[in-house]
């Protein structure tokens, strides 16, 4: 599948070291990836506005340049964009993230597959990677980087910006200015020389650098320092006195294309895994909030089986619903309280029964709930686990009939199979009214081309 002129001119053999002194990062940033994943299997909406809703259809989450050019802001609540996206008919749609989940997938693999080896790709978030470059030529990087953008768009139907730099902190620098003028750049934004670099610094502000939040780019302000140029221009002692020691200095190399900040490996093992969702509408009966949290349990226990560990503590927390939403539009109390479980288990119902015995600690009565989540932490090697000599044989054995249950449910999906506390009606399911089909994930919701 890979051109020849990949193979001559850009590939070397399998098992090339990692990004020398010399060498080139990129990051491959899929544009406005929601809304690009809806328009692969919606071609009608090529080139027309387009907007992603969040859990609950709550906010905007990604949208189209299109969308942008009507003024349609991004993380604002949909009831008050509403009018302005009916008037231009933009099309609107709920989160979809079995969509999303294997779209990003898909990029990623042919990322890899267009790679020396998978160690030379990074995946930063579900819609960005990094590339280790370091095997390309500088003359060879605007050829090489143009072909990667049009193979993952015409593998994948996404199409991406890329930025190359020396560091990180550059090449998302670079990636930024890629897209704030995608026509210019033809998606790729190249920082190959000094002068190139000096030009891509004046132009961004301290806000905008990879790293830089919104408390040290107002101090920065402050002390007079507005660009990434002058910032990059500060001494490394100054950074690390004024900007938290060793990462501020670190920063200082990255923008003079120093790279501080390796190539890592993916997680592969989480320390804790989490399942967290808002309710489709605020609720106050507790058997609601005990399904929630049981559906929540079962789906962590899955991800749980699914790195072979086991867990010691669970942990469930539940959000009310605030009273004014004047006064605090994102935020209600929260509380939370955790078990330490007696042996490490990946056993969902020996995960349930704790979880919902903690919801009777937390649930006080007439108080609306917005949203819950269950924690599993503690996690060790499901290999690992100690056994318990006063447990009985098909107590033991309980893993056989989870991995049964996961592979039923991973074939014919939905929670086909699932545990009675999960309850069946599930009233209190997060809203996705605009949600389009699973196209790639559910065979009765296959794409059909008439």
């Amino acid at each position: 599948m890979v051109n020849e002129y990949h193979k001559q001119k850009v590939l070397p053999e399998p098992g090339l070291p990692s990004r020398g002194p010399g060498g080139y990062t990129a990051i491959v940033d899929c544009n406005s990836f929601y809304c690009s994943a809806e328009r692969v299997f919606r071609p009608d909406l090529a080139r027309k506005p387009v907007v992603v809703l969040s859990n609950n259809d709550g906010c905007i989450i990604s949208r189209s340049d299109e969308a942008k050019n009507f003024g349609v802001g991004m993380a604002g609540p949909y009831f008050l964009a509403k009018p302005l996206i009916e008037k231009h008919s933009i099309a609107t749609f709920s989160s979809n993230y079995n969509l999303y989940g294997d779209m990003s997938m898909r990029v990623m693999d042919t990322l890899r597959a267009l790679s020396p080896s998978p160690e030379h790709v990074e995946v930063y978030s579900v819609d960005e990677a990094f590339l280790d470059i370091s095997h390309v030529d500088a003359k060879d990087l605007a050829e090489y980087s143009l072909y990667i953008r049009e193979t993952v768009e015409k593998w994948t139907g996404i199409s991406v910006s890329i930025g190359v730099a020396r560091s990180k902190t550059l090449a998302k620098m670079a990636n930024n200015l890629a897209k704030k003028n995608k026509i210019a750049s033809n998606c790729v934004y190249i920082l190959a020389t000094e002068e190139d670099q000096q030009k891509a610094l004046q132009q961004t502000r301290v806000s905008g650098i990879w790293g830089v939040g919104r408390a040290y780019a107002d101090k920065l302000i402050n002390c007079g320092i507005i660009s990434a140029w002058e910032l990059r221009n500060m001494s490394e002692e100054w950074a690390y006195t004024n900007m938290g020691g060793v990462v501020g200095a670190r920063l200082i190399k990255e923008l003079r294309g120093e790279p501080c900040i390796e190539m890592k490996n993916p997680l592969d093992v989480k320390k804790m895994i989490a399942t967290t969702r808002m309710f489709g509408e605020p609720v106050s009966n507790i058997n609601d909030i005990k399904e929630a949290i049981a559906t929540y349990t079962s789906r962590a226990a899955e991800k749980l089986r699914r790195q072979q560990s086991a867990a010691g503590t669970v942990s469930v927390f539940i959000v009310a619903k605030e009273q004014d939403h004047q006064i605090d539009f994102s935020h209600g109390s929260s509380i939370n309280a955790h078990i330490n479980l007696p042996a490490a288990t990946s056993n969902t119902n020996e995960l349930i029964k704790p979880a919902v015995e903690l919801v009777d600690r937390l649930y006080k009565n007439g108080i609306l709930y917005k949203k819950a989540g269950v924690m599993l932490s503690g996690l060790v090697p499901e290999t690992a686990v100690q056994a318990n000599m006063f447990s009985t044989e098909s107590k033991s054995g309980g893993r056989i009939l989870m991995g049964m249950i996961d592979n039923v449910n991973f074939s014919m999906r939905d929670d086909v199979l699932k545990f009675a506390a999960s309850g069946t009606t599930r009233d209190w399911k997060m809203r996705q009214e605009l949600r389009s089909p699973r196209y790639t994930s559910r065979w009765e919701e296959l794409c059909e081309v008439r």
